[in-house]
């Protein structure tokens, strides 16, 4: 059988399709800048969906303040540690940035149970204490997005830019359209389409462009 093995020459053609199938599908589609083209690129290479052409959306701040962060040692939250393990972390070290997920952690389950929320909101609420630049990164929990809007709007915590993708039926579009209406700077997809991958991919998009 012969294919294609190495790993950049498959990369390289996956991206070179994908822009001939945009082509075919989208004939002149135009992306606002070359930054939002690279994350919207790779997140149709995650996906295979072409529909990310058009819901995923990032607010006008959104990229600037999430470079700007992450040039002064932010730290990125994600709602799982398979969103947080599909993140370039050398290129976050290399930033001198930190990366957590609290979710799994003792202390979020105990605050979780007091109060009876979910371990993503206790999550949220841990989060708020550190200090230092913050970018929520959630492509699963809901509840998480709204904790972190309720908690910004309460002046309770300080928060950079969200990447919110959260996948599924149950408060997933409305979480999101819930953050569109926001001043917080944010990349979201519209709809139940998300995800943890799709929440590591976009990060690393902005990453390879630093």
């Amino acid at each position: 059988m012969e294919y294609i093995k190495n790993p950049m020459m498959i990369e390289e053609k996956s991206f070179i399709m994908i822009q001939e199938i945009i082509d075919e599908i989208r004939p002149g589609y135009e992306y606002k800048n070359e930054v939002e083209e690279k994350i919207i690129k790779r997140c149709i290479h995650t996906t295979a969906d072409f529909e990310y052409l058009d819901i995923l959306k990032i607010s006008d701040t959104a990229v600037e303040n999430i470079v700007d962060a992450l040039k002064n040692n932010a730290t990125i939250y994600t709602d799982t540690n398979m969103a947080l393990s599909g993140i370039n972390k050398r290129r976050l070290e290399a930033l001198g940035c930190k990366y957590r997920c609290l979710v799994a952690e003792e202390e979020t389950a105990k605050l979780a149970k007091e109060k009876g929320i979910t371990r993503s909101m206790a999550a949220v609420e841990i989060a708020a204490k550190d200090s230092g630049r913050k970018i929520f990164v959630l492509g699963n929990a809901p509840t998480a997005l709204y904790k972190v809007m309720e908690m910004r709007d309460a002046k309770e915590l300080e928060v950079d830019a969200v990447i919110g993708v959260p996948v599924g039926f149950v408060g997933a579009a409305e979480s999101k359209d819930e953050l569109e209406k926001t001043d917080i700077p944010y990349i979201i997809s519209k709809g139940r389409k998300g995800g943890s991958n799709l929440a590591a991919a976009i990060v690393n998009a902005i990453l390879y462009t630093m």
